[in-house]
């Protein structure tokens, strides 16, 4: 994967990849479309249960996709079970559409994520297992747990969120990656934002601007993360690893300036999918495709600390 792809890797659909875990979980279907496992620590006694949310893309609840199988959100989950804390993951509802053979990319909206989210707290608010309920949203998915949260859960937890509109971010990673491009992407985003479509873009940003998923990108634009994490009333956690090519810990620091009362803490030598990284950008994108390579143990830490405390 190029780092050019990565705004691609944001906004593109696939298909996604199951995979058979360490622990038996048992499987869970809330309707219409959620699928997902859940892992719980202790039977005998109530455990707080952790709702992980993936991150952008046909994310499945492994934390895989299309040429991207590292299995960092079952990692993350097993780690957490190792710690006391139960754990749900789920499918994001892209990769049952596609398994359904329905996939009708101009009619998904970034709102249908949040009201998968919600569905599943609402959910798991009524099974008396579980002591608390948190929210832990990666990447993309840290905007939808944080907007799910509240009023909803008992804390959230945000692992390589965006602190800016989505616009925001890949245009500054264009201009990062592809300087050439960036003017003409913040035009197109600024005619998108008005008028609710944009025409005049470069065939370069074709993967971001084609009339397909226009309607999508429109309504992810419409959440501010530093708005919406500032509503939260409940404990926060915000987590980012400074080897992460994809958010930059600039925009973990956003967010802890419009919540300033959230633990922060930055992952030394952590990527994007919570892999340890010590060598140049080639071995970091060769992660996104090590199924077997573990995350950063100070992820689990540094979790599980927090919901414990």
């Amino acid at each position: 994967m190029k780092k050019i792809l990565i705004v691609v890797f944001l906004l593109c659909f696939g298909i996604g990849y199951a995979q058979v875990e360490k622990l038996k979980g048992e499987d869970i279907s809330i309707p219409p479309l959620v699928e997902g496992v859940l892992l719980v620590s202790n039977v005998s006694e109530k455990t707080p249960l952790v709702i992980i949310i993936g991150g952008s893309g046909p994310v499945d609840r492994d934390g895989n996709q299309m040429m991207a199988k590292n299995n960092s959100l079952r990692f993350l989950a097993e780690g957490l079970y190792d710690k006391g804390i139960s754990t749900f993951r789920y499918d994001k509802r892209l990769v049952k559409i596609m398994k359904m053979g329905k996939m009708e990319e101009s009619k998904i909206r970034f709102d249908h994520f949040i009201d998968d989210a919600i569905s599943i707290l609402d959910y798991f608010k009524k099974d008396s297992r579980f002591s608390k309920i948190y929210i832990a949203g990666h990447s993309q998915g840290s905007l939808v747990g944080m907007i799910a949260a509240q009023n909803r859960a008992d804390g959230f937890i945000s692992i390589a969120g965006a602190g800016q509109e989505i616009d925001d971010v890949i245009v500054d990673q264009l201009e990062k990656q592809a300087p050439g491009l960036k003017d003409n992407a913040r035009q197109a985003f600024d005619d998108l934002r008005v008028n609710g479509t944009a025409k005049n873009y470069s065939p370069g940003l074709a993967s971001i601007f084609r009339p397909a998923i226009q309607p999508f990108i429109f309504n992810w634009m419409q959440y501010n993360p530093a708005v919406e994490i500032a509503k939260l009333e409940i404990p926060v956690l915000i987590i980012n690893g400074d080897q992460d090519l994809q958010v930059q810990v600039s925009e973990a620091e956003l967010l802890q300036t419009a919540k300033p009362d959230a633990a922060y803490v930055i992952i030394k030598n952590m990527n994007h999918i919570f892999k340890e990284i010590h060598g140049d950008d080639l071995d970091n994108e060769k992660s996104y495709n090590e199924y077997n390579r573990p995350i950063v143990p100070e992820l689990i830490e540094t979790i599980s600390s927090f919901i414990i405390k």
